[in-house]
């Protein structure tokens, strides 16, 4: 009995290590505004919620880390749907708390952003913390979730998934809800 008390526990113990801590924000609720600094095709600059909400909802993407493989699919994912983002008037954003020194090569790489849109630097996670987007083994890393914020500033649809493949599409989708 002893040995399947262990792998019960290892089990649990591996799912909260692999697991979001996941109380994201729901939607209806104020996306909390963030100033940070980010990365357009390597060239760094300030990156403001506020100013890009002016022009159309915004996609905020948490990932955990730069130059890792599940974060490098979703990066090549969203710089493959940029163009679809744009015709709906969306806008792109990734944002990490983990490699941070690398966002700039991750930025306009082409197997990554490819310089289609920006990633910025959440040091400590605490635009993640805000927007309950940590891991719950890791809080100072970011989680994978995904976020669309209307114009109006309010969280119009959240996913969170560990796995990259979904965020690009859901996000897409509930862009193009807001316009129905």
């Amino acid at each position: 009995m002893k040995p399947l008390k262990f792998a019960a526990i290892g089990l649990v113990a591996a799912a909260s290590f692999a697991a979001p801590s996941f109380a994201a924000l729901t939607p209806g609720t104020k996306a909390p505004d963030f100033t940070a600094p980010a990365y357009l095709a390597g060239k760094p600059f300030t990156y403001k919620l506020a100013d890009a909400l002016k022009k159309g909802p915004v996609v905020v993407y948490f990932f955990p880390a730069a130059h890792t493989p599940g974060c490098n699919l979703e990066a090549h994912q969203f710089s493959e749907a940029i163009d679809d983002f744009k015709a709906q008037g969306a806008t792109v954003i990734g944002i990490t708390a983990g490699n941070v020194d690398e966002l700039a090569a991750f930025s306009k790489e082409t197997e990554h952003c490819g310089g289609k849109f920006p990633v910025a630097a959440d040091p400590g996670a605490k635009i993640a913390k805000q927007y309950d987007a940590t891991l719950s083994a890791k809080p100072e890393w970011s989680s994978r979730t995904s976020y669309v914020i209307s114009p109006s500033g309010s969280i119009a649809h959240v996913y969170s998934d560990l796995k990259p493949n979904q965020h690009v599409k859901e996000m897409l989708e509930a862009v193009k809800a807001l316009k129905k």
